[in-house]
């Protein structure tokens, strides 16, 4: 059974920490726990924990704030990423094991997501592309970490689809030049296409 402090946990980093319009926003306990439907303790048990990844920022006699995503941040996040979804395909065309019908199949769940009001649903199957990716490599660990990437990962991608028109039909393009590659095989094409793709969602996120 999910315990109070797990539910808060989860509706946080799945609903609030995503959305790009709470950053620097002071969050209300009180709020949160008539929303979710638990008590005050389960939510600052959850933003403790939140606090220990950077997600939160606790502020004395203010309460927690959604930490913004820095220029910075979003840097070493985009390099992370490249790191280890290039080493994903990397040892995925290697060994034969590429997930090209699962790759195809959020592919074309992304090409139904394209209405202005479905841009967090979009980015949601954005990340399960990457993480298909990455997962398929069948590392347990370097699975984990790369999960514990979602919350900013999402926002992130939110924020790009909002700061230039066209995003959306750019990330379609990009994600299957990715699938394109590892269908045939080839992981230089491979690298060169998740590169495009991060760099590209870089440029857009610091120009906005």
């Amino acid at each position: 059974m999910t315990s109070g402090r797990e539910k808060a946990y989860a509706y946080l980093k799945e609903t609030v920490l995503t959305d790009p319009g709470m950053q620097g926003t002071f969050l209300s306990e009180q709020e949160l726990a008539d929303r979710i439907g638990v008590s005050r303790t389960p939510i600052r048990e959850a933003l403790l924990q939140l606090a220990a990844e950077d997600l939160v920022e606790l502020v004395p006699k203010r309460g927690a704030r959604v930490s913004p995503l820095t220029g910075r941040e979003i840097r070493e996040l985009m390099e992370l990423r490249g790191i280890v979804e290039r080493y994903a395909a990397q040892e995925l065309v290697a060994g034969g094991g590429a997930p090209v019908a699962e790759l195809r199949s959020l592919l074309e769940r992304q090409r139904g997501l394209t209405g202005a009001d479905q841009a967090r649903e979009f980015i949601a199957v954005d990340h399960r592309f990457h993480a298909a990716l990455v997962s398929a490599v069948g590392n347990a660990l370097l699975d984990r970490h790369y999960e514990g990437l979602r919350s900013r990962q999402v926002r992130a991608g939110v924020a790009a689809l909002f700061s230039v028109q066209g995003r959306q039909e750019a990330v379609l393009e990009e994600h299957e030049a990715i699938l394109d590659a590892l269908a045939a095989g080839d992981a230089r094409a491979a690298w060169a296409a998740i590169d495009h793709h991060l760099e590209s969602t870089l440029k857009v996120l610091l120009a906005g």
